[in-house]
């Protein structure tokens, strides 16, 4: 039987006491995130007609969400690091910036501590056969076109299986497989000597591939490569490039891709010159243009929980 018990004056004292919000000890802000949180909470549970089998399904849910630390790729997967992105993009409209690579969400798989190299880094540190030779290479610049000496470039990817180094279930990658990191030179470009990554799912039996099942949806991703820049002058960039021909090119289930990060996947020869035991090589150009500063402050720097090796 639905009730209506939200409203009441007994259950709006109540999510006061929750959150310890007419007393002056706690954090106010984290104290108001939760009494919004628990409120809104509240009213869903009566709006639908939850029933407490439903409720504890849920609280469950989260157990188990947990157990597989897939909570940040939860995150990706219902969009809610799409949709920081997407106000990140109305924060620069309403501050009148404009131009420069388009951010996407960073994921869950970085691993600080990459080596850093000048201009010019080999990633690709363990054998791969199903992988080809791929070279990624462009230049750095500020939204005048010149180039950005000193810029750090991190990349990393995941290998001909869909694993990520450090996070490999196999177990069969070193630390720092397919990551790496490039300090730019004077003329602001970058060069990453790789194998070309493939598209890959959610773990089967994991809780987001679970709650996916339920609502009807795949949890793969196209192929794609990721990115950090960061220098002293401009603000830091987050994004990543898709292969262009994935077939999930544009149905990615972490909502990451954007016009401007499908740059083309070129038939190249001469690999053997570069290093790679191959002659024949594919060859991916990507610059990336940073924006300024907002009075001094970059504003979109994003702290999290990240692992370091």
């Amino acid at each position: 039987m639905s009730v209506t018990i939200f409203a009441k004056p007994d259950t709006q004292a109540f999510l006061r006491t929750i959150s310890n919000l007419d007393a002056s000890e706690g954090d106010a802000r984290t104290k108001q995130v939760v009494h919004r949180l628990m409120s809104d909470l509240f009213k869903a549970i009566e709006d639908l007609d939850l029933t407490p089998d439903e409720i504890w399904t849920g609280i469950n849910y989260l157990n188990k969400l947990g157990q597989d630390s897939e909570a940040a790729l939860l995150a990706a997967g219902l969009g809610l690091e799409h949709y920081i992105d997407m106000r990140l993009d109305e924060e620069d409209r309403i501050a009148g910036i404009t131009g420069g690579t388009p951010r996407t969400i960073e994921g869950p798989l970085y691993v600080a501590g990459a080596p850093v190299s000048e201009r010019r880094a080999r990633i690709d540190q363990d054998a791969d056969p199903d992988a080809g030779p791929l070279r990624i290479h462009g230049t750095v610049t500020g939204p005048d076109g010149k180039p950005a000496a000193g810029a750090l470039v991190e990349c990393w990817h995941a290998n001909s299986k869909g694993f990520y180094s450090h996070f490999d279930p196999t177990g069969s990658q070193s630390e720092f497989n397919l990551r790496g990191a490039v300090r730019t030179g004077d003329d602001g470009t970058y060069e990453f000597l790789t194998k070309m990554p493939v598209g890959y799912g959610c773990p089967p039996q994991g809780a987001t591939q679970q709650l996916l099942d339920k609502m009807g949806r795949h949890g793969n991703r196209p192929a794609h490569v990721h990115f950090f820049v960061t220098t002293d002058r401009y603000r830091k960039l987050t994004t990543q490039f898709n292969i262009e021909g994935d077939p999930l090119l544009w149905d990615d289930f972490a909502f990451a891709t954007r016009d401007g990060l499908v740059p083309p996947v070129v038939d190249a020869t001469g690999g053997q010159a570069l290093g790679f035991a191959e002659d024949a090589y594919k060859d991916i150009t990507f610059d990336f243009e940073l924006t300024l500063k907002v009075q001094g402050e970059d504003n979109q720097l994003v702290e999290r929980l990240r692992a370091a090796a």
